[in-house]
Parts: structure tokens; sequence; C-alpha cells
């Protein structure tokens, strides 16, 4: 009960400063009123609970600190734009800096953050550019042209989205469109997060040999995360069918690697003791896990999603190592208050944070019920499969409806579906894409052929999603609704969980699937 109140009140801090006083005269010019006002009330609550000592008294006080603590967190983080920069908007400018994430290539051009730098001070901006410049993790570049503050936007369905505070959230405050970049020195080979890419890029190639497109894009976005090279028109069908969520890094897809990861590890340790005779330290093989599973999610790019997921996987491997009970509830409260403590941004301008913490909650709290009502499905592998898709749907359904209007009447059957063959869609993407690491250039038949499972399977989910595109009515957009509904929503959905109690042997059944 007290994580649940501390981890709330902080969030909840967080929420009304990051809805309602951002970019407001109280904040921006240094008035801290609004926690002043919450700290107040959290002394009134402090003093009710000294005169009278009761449960929900303590709770009110643990509660309104909490929330007067986010609010300060979330003030601390949203600082002005830099002086040595703000004089350069709307100029023609060129600067000296350093690649910081790997280029994400479109149809026509490729974008990545740069680390620049002047007169000492230093800033991360967006830079867009061709897709003729050959650019990597960790190059020295010298980037020139017009300097622009992102603007929030309107999208074709009437929703403002705050491009801006997206941006923001990885300290990009600014975006240089049809930029020129001269790479001045690549990256040392020492770098870590070039070796990455490079390990990452490596991969992608040897998809490429192994799989045509869009398949192997559908492949390389199955296993680490991406869209581009599927073309409008499929990513309109993924989108239409609900089913847009296995092309991107999922946390679903970094569990699966991660108990994969552990099982090979295992047998291999296993195997270690009977030829040697001795007893492997317990644990070892969840240390090793953790290493592999966190170079994973560094190759892969460490998205919010993707760290939130990787989180609450190295928790599961602690309890293992250490005996100790895991229960995903409290592990998923607890990866909420250090992401939000590491960076506000995430609640309110990182639509996939959010939808990722829902849909993470309702596997953990309203799977256990779905699935004791689906008695007649007596396969354990289909029911899983029906239980968290069910599950996962109706609880990212209030905030996607507020997000994106986009409202799938196919995405429950056509995620099910999904659900059966995304496990072996990545297994046949995974050994396609190392074979094409290892025999593209000296066999690419050979590549290809070993790809053939995987060509099958990824086909399977593009005629999946084509198909449930195309029926009638399989999707709709909604006009924009007030958030209240939404917050309504959650309550009703709260209450239902509240008012069925389950074991907490349901709790850790589902604590492994709670990854989405």
């Amino acid at each position: 009960m007290n994580i649940l109140v501390v981890v709330s009140g902080f969030a909840s801090g967080v929420f009304v400063r990051s809805l309602f006083f951002n970019g407001s005269t109280w904040l921006t010019t240094g008035s801290w009123a609004p926690v002043l006002f919450v700290v107040i009330l959290a002394g009134l609550c402090g003093s009710f609970a000294f005169l009278n000592p009761r449960r929900v008294n303590t709770l009110a006080t643990i509660f309104f600190i909490f929330v007067a603590l986010g609010m300060a967190r979330s003030a601390i983080a949203d600082t002005p734009l830099p002086s040595e920069f703000a004089g350069d908007i709307r100029h023609r400018v060129s600067y000296e800096g350093i690649v910081l994430t790997d280029p994400d290539v479109r149809d026509t051009n490729q974008r990545m953050k740069i680390r620049v730098t002047k007169n000492g001070e230093s800033m991360n901006v967006l830079v867009v550019t061709s897709r003729n410049a050959d650019i990597a993790v960790g190059d020295r570049v010298n980037v020139s042209g017009t300097l622009f503050i992102p603007e929030a936007f309107a999208d074709d369905n009437g929703r403002t989205f705050r491009y801006d505070k997206y941006l923001e959230r990885d300290g990009v405050r600014f975006i240089m469109n049809y930029a020129f970049v001269r790479i001045e020195s690549h990256a040392p080979w020492y770098s870590i997060s070039s070796m990455l890419a490079r390990v990452k890029h490596s991969f992608i190639s040897g998809m490429n040999v192994a799989l045509p497109e869009p398949y192997s894009s559908l492949a390389n976005g199955i296993v680490i995360g991406g869209k581009s090279g599927l073309g409008n028109e499929l990513k309109g069908a993924f989108t239409r069918s609900g089913l847009i969520h296995i092309v991107v890094l999922s946390g679903h897809n970094v569990m699966i690697v991660a108990s994969w990861v552990i099982a090979f590890f295992a047998f291999v340790f296993a195997r270690v003791e009977s030829v040697l005779g001795r007893r492997v330290p317990r644990g070892t093989s969840i240390v090793a896990g953790a290493v592999a599973l966190i170079l994973f999610v560094g190759i892969a790019g460490f998205s919010a999603t993707a760290i939130r997921a990787a989180l609450m996987a190295l928790i599961a491997l602690y309890a293992r190592a250490t005996g100790k009970t895991y229960v995903a509830g409290r592990a998923l409260f607890v990866v909420i208050f250090l992401m939000l403590l590491w960076n506000p941004f995430y609640l309110v301008f990182d639509p996939g944070f959010s939808l990722s913490i829902v849909a993470t909650a309702g596997l953990i709290w309203l799977a256990p019920l779905i699935e004791l009502r689906l008695v007649r499905i007596k396969n354990e592998f289909l029911l899983n499969a029906v239980a968290t898709t069910l599950s996962a749907q109706i609880a990212v359904l209030p905030l996607l409806l507020y997000q994106t209007g986009n409202l799938s009447l196919v995405a429950i059957p056509a995620n099910v579906v999904a659900a059966l063959l995304v496990p072996f869609a990545m297994a046949f993407s995974y050994l396609a894409g190392f074979g094409g690491m290892l025999f593209g250039s000296l066999m690419p038949i050979f590549s290809i052929l070993i790809g053939t499972p995987a060509y099958l399977a990824t086909a399977t989910l593009i005629w999946l999603a084509g198909a449930s595109a195309t029926l009638p009515f399989a999707a709709f957009t909604l006009p924009p609704f007030p958030f209240w509904l939404v917050l309504a929503a959650y309550t009703g959905l709260i209450y239902i969980v509240a008012s069925k109690r389950f074991s907490t042997t349901n709790q850790f059944k589902f604590a492994k699937k709670a990854s989405i």
C-alpha cells in the first residue's frame, strides 16, 4: 500500500505539473507557488495525522509530500533554452558535434541526434539530412543548417501532439531540417555505443541478405525495432489491424529474449558442471542473462519501453537469483518511480511509455480474471495467448483512443493470432539474421535457405495485417474527447479488478508475461 501511495503521489505531481502548469508563467519564471501549496496541504494532513493517528491521515500526508516532490522534479527538468543557442534560432549556423544516436533512415531522409557545442555550452539537436550521408554513432561531425525550435502540431484528427516535449524527453531542444553533415572523424574503436551500432547494422545487413523486402524490414522490426522499409501502405495495414506494436521493439520482445538467454546459459552451465564435476555458483546464469539483456537493449536502442521492460526483467532475474518472491505489481511501481525520477517527461509526453505501463498493468491484474472465464479453452498455450491479448487490448484502449482516436474492431482477433506467431517469427528472424551475417558474403544461397522459416513467418504476419485491415468496418477514427473520460474508464477498470480479488499465485503466474 505504501509503495502505491508513494508512486501514485509522485506520478500525480509530475502529471499535474506537466499537463497544467507546463509553459505557464508560474513555474517558468521561477515561482514555486503550486509546489508550496501542495506542501501546505501535506503539512495540514500531517497535523491531522499527529492529532488523530489514523492510517488514512498518514497515507494522505505521504501522498501530498510525493505530489510536491513530483511537481518539483518536473519543474527542475523543464529548463529554459540555453542562452548560447537561443540567439541562433532561425539563423543559418554551423556547429561541431558528436552523433549520439543511430541514424533513423526514412524513405527520403535520415534523422539523428547530435550533441553540438558552442562557446563551451552543449545541446542536443535533431538533425534531418539526406540519406546519402554515411553517418554512424560516435562520429565527430560538422553540421550546418537553419536552427529551429520544434513546435506542437495538430494531426489529421484534430489532436494536438506536443512534438517539442516529445523531443525534449530525449534532451533535444532544437531541430535542423535539410542540414548538411560533414564527417570530421569517425568514432574511436573503443566507443561502446559505436560498437553496439556496428553489431546492429551487421545484423540488419545479414537479415537483408537472407530475406527480401518487406519481409526483412518486418523481421528487423520484430527483433530490434524500427518501421523503416515497410512503406506507408504496409504500415497503414498494421495500424488499421491493431498490430503496429509488433513492428517496434516492445517489452514483450525483451522478455522473450530474456527467457531465451536465461534458458541458454542455464543449459550451458549445466553442461559445464557435468564436465568439470564442480557446481557453478547459483545465479551465474542469471548474471550472464542480465548482461546479455542489457547488451540487447543497447543494440536495439534505449527506448523508454525497452528500458522499462529491461528493468522489470532485471528485477525478476534478481528475484530468481536470491530466491525472493517476485511481485509483478510492486516491480512495476518501482520501475515507474525510477523512470519518472530519471526523466519526468516520460509520463505525459512519451505515448509509448504510457501505453506500455497500462498494458503491463492489464497483464498483471486483468489477465488472471479473464483466464478464469475462458474455461472452455483447454490448450494452455492458446489460453495464455487469448487472456494476455484481451487484457492488454482492454487496458490500452481508453488511452489509445485518447491519443490517436484509432479504433480497430479487428485488433483482438488479429492480436490473438499474432500472439501465437510472434515467438516463432522472432526465433526464425534471429536465425536468419545470424545466418546472413555468417554466410551472406560467402554462401548467400545458404543464407536464403536459413531465412526461409523467417520468410514464411513474416509473410504470414503481413498477410494477417493486410487481410484484417481490408475487412469491412475494420477501423474507425473517433473525434477528440476530454481526458476525464479516460480517467473515468480506468476508474471503472480499477473498481472491477479491486472487487475481484485473486490469489498471489495467479499474480506470480502472470508476472513473467507482464512485458508489453
